[in-house]
């Protein structure tokens, strides 16, 4: 005679911790995808992200569940419901990760080498029209003393060479480093000094940087600073200052290899 062996049925609280980071991840990638086409401004971007950040919590809140409801009932479904939890940290990891930078760097979202005259964007019609009409606006002494403070790295950038051949350096550095040229004006006979307007884009969300270069000679080098401003949001999270760091090793490993 047969033996009917009856197996626990799965945990809802399982089924629908991972149903819920699965949709989580479905709705932060539209909401990347609707950004980084430009179909949505800056805020409704965020607006989705968090909503997909909310559905990733509540996944994981749904797997602790789960796991309290298998341990004490024996019911089915523990690695769906870990499936789940890892779905849902794995969406919240880099958010988590910024609201640390967010408490350990100051709100900043204008660096620049230069602080007492950092370089100026340019109003060209072409540099207007790739900034939206937008001009970033001057810091305040208290950002600048703020950027002194974390950012002590963010020097100017000194070469041994001529300002035409520093400016064409400083050119193919920004192109290398994949930087949107807006516009651009090399060193003149009368002024002798040189500037690159460009741009680049945020990695997940496709928020939009602008970047100025100024290119100035000196007695027997030449001197080369950049800014780097975020248009969106108060506080870049180090992402300007790191992108002036970056350029800068480039810009000295360029001249060395010259």
């Amino acid at each position: 005679m047969r033996r009917l062996i009856l197996e626990e049925p799965y945990s809802r609280a399982a089924i629908w911790s991972r149903r819920l980071a699965i949709f989580a991840l479905a709705v932060a990638g539209m909401a990347v995808a609707l950004s980084r086409a430009g179909a949505v401004d800056p805020a409704g971007a965020l607006a989705v992200l968090g909503a997909s950040l909310v559905l990733a919590c509540l996944a994981g809140l749904l797997s602790a569940t789960a796991a309290v409801v298998i341990w004490r009932t024996g019911r089915r479904g523990a690695g769906v419901a870990f499936v789940g939890l890892l779905l849902a940290l794995a969406l919240v990891a880099y958010p988590a990760y910024l609201s640390w930078r967010a408490i350990s760097l100051p709100t900043l979202n204008d660096v620049s080498t230069d602080l007492e005259t950092p370089p100026s964007f340019l109003r060209s019609a072409h540099a207007l029209e790739a900034r939206n009409g937008r001009t970033p606006p001057e810091t305040s002494p208290q950002a600048r003393e703020a950027q002194k403070r974390a950012y002590p790295n963010v020097q100017p950038i000194l070469v041994d060479m001529e300002v035409n051949e520093a400016y064409q350096l400083a050119l193919q550095a920004a192109k290398a480093r994949g930087w949107r040229i807006v516009d651009a004006i090399a060193p003149s006979v009368r002024e002798g000094v040189g500037h690159i307007d460009a741009s680049e884009k945020s990695l997940f969300l496709g928020f939009v940087d602008d970047i100025a270069i100024r290119i100035k000679p000196l007695a027997n080098q030449t001197r080369i600073d950049i800014r780097s401003a975020s248009r969106v949001g108060r506080h870049d999270f180090g992402a300007n200052a790191q992108r002036i760091e970056k350029f800068a090793a480039d810009v000295q490993e360029l001249a060395q290899a010259k």
